[in-house]
């Protein structure tokens, strides 16, 4: 085994994870992630876009490599059903990466080549958030694993080395709590609350998509601009007076009716108030499961700022999905903001490994 292991580790091996919104790859190296990076790929404008995301990539792009791939693109509604989205993507990757040396994970059924994956869409289907959560099960055997992007947040119970999640499918999981469709970047604010505390008012919001949780995260101190990869509501800067614009007229006014610190507090109670959402569901999800109280929270995603704040207010330990991997010290923060990436190349690694010393 450890021949065959170390034979596996000398090869590169690429993990992917193609997305609706983003083409998130992390490059692995002698067994440890060496790069990752997110990019924007608008899927819901056709797969040129990723395309066109995998030139921009350049030299990321290792065709000769071990190329393993996990998907939720399939969802997008460039596709008219999730079945034509998976067949189109396979399909795409078929044409992009070839056959040899190409794997796509399959959640519960495991990794499978093109041909084999062919049937085997309800697994494959937006299996992305799998492949983390089993990896991280792995490394800490009991705990609550939280991955938060620029649109979703996953919640997943860990416990004995293994998932333990209820849910398996979108649907499934958003019945459960495993899944709530909420996000760092992208999400509309009217998606988080429908009124808002203004001077003491309940103030009702415009049913508009005026500002999103960059703004607040951005008014707020808290964003990496450089996990913000599309335009504003309203297509100007992306600067914090900019951000306080497009949130004053998410209740009809402007910049200028408040002050700076109002706009803050206003800016702090939608963060606050997506907070509870994630922890209504992380009770419920700890309240199924029934982990050891003291297991930790392990956070992925850009949205690690506020999976931190939960692990406060469940009284739980932190710890960075990023600091369990192996990985260079460069490529650790981006590896778990890319985490399905970064774990989808390495669980290949192991599969590939175990499947050569079965030979």
């Amino acid at each position: 085994m450890k021949a065959s292991i170390a034979a596996v580790e000398k090869r590169t091996v690429i993990g992917w994870d193609i997305g609706g919104a983003h083409l998130k790859v992390a490059r692995a190296d002698g067994g440890r992630i060496t790069l990752a990076r997110t990019i924007r790929a608008s899927m819901w404008l056709g797969l040129d876009q990723v395309r066109a995301a995998l030139q921009e990539l350049g030299p990321l792009v290792d065709r000769s490599a071990i190329n393993v791939f996990t998907m939720t693109g399939e969802l997008s509604d460039g596709f008219p059903s999730r079945d034509e989205g998976i067949r189109q993507l396979l399909d795409f990757i078929e044409t992009e990466f070839g056959v040899d040396g190409s794997l796509i994970y399959a959640g519960r059924a495991g990794f499978s080549d093109i041909a084999g994956a062919r049937p085997l869409g309800p697994d494959i289907a937006s299996a992305n958030w799998h492949a983390t959560a089993a990896l991280t099960a792995e490394r800490v055997g009991e705990g609550l694993f939280v991955d938060m992007g620029s649109t979703t947040t996953d919640i997943l119970a860990l416990a004995g080395g293994k998932l333990a999640s209820s849910g398996y499918s979108d649907a499934e999981r958003l019945l459960t709590g495993e899944l709530v469709y909420t996000g760092f970047t992208r999400s509309a604010l009217i998606g988080i609350a429908e009124r808002v505390p203004v001077r003491g008012a309940m103030t009702p919001l415009m049913n508009e998509y005026f500002a999103n949780t960059a703004d607040i995260s951005r008014i707020m101190g808290i964003l990496d601009e450089h996990d913000d990869h599309y335009p504003t509501a309203d297509r100007r800067e992306k600067t914090v007076s900019g951000s306080i614009g497009r949130l004053a007229r998410m209740i009809g006014r402007d910049s200028s009716d408040l002050e700076d610190e109002e706009w803050t507090d206003i800016a702090s109670w939608f963060s606050e108030h997506q907070l509870r959402m994630i922890h209504d569901a992380a009770f419920r999800v700890l309240a199924s499961a029934r982990t050891e109280r003291s297991a930790p929270v392990v956070g992925a995603g850009i949205g690690r700022p506020q999976i931190r704040r939960l692990a406060e207010r469940l009284n739980r330990p932190f710890i960075d999905f990023g600091s369990l991997i192996p990985a260079t010290q460069e490529a650790r923060d981006d590896a778990s903001k890319a985490g399905p990436a970064a774990a989808v190349a390495l669980l290949g690694l192991s599969h590939i490994a175990q499947t050569a010393n079965k030979r």
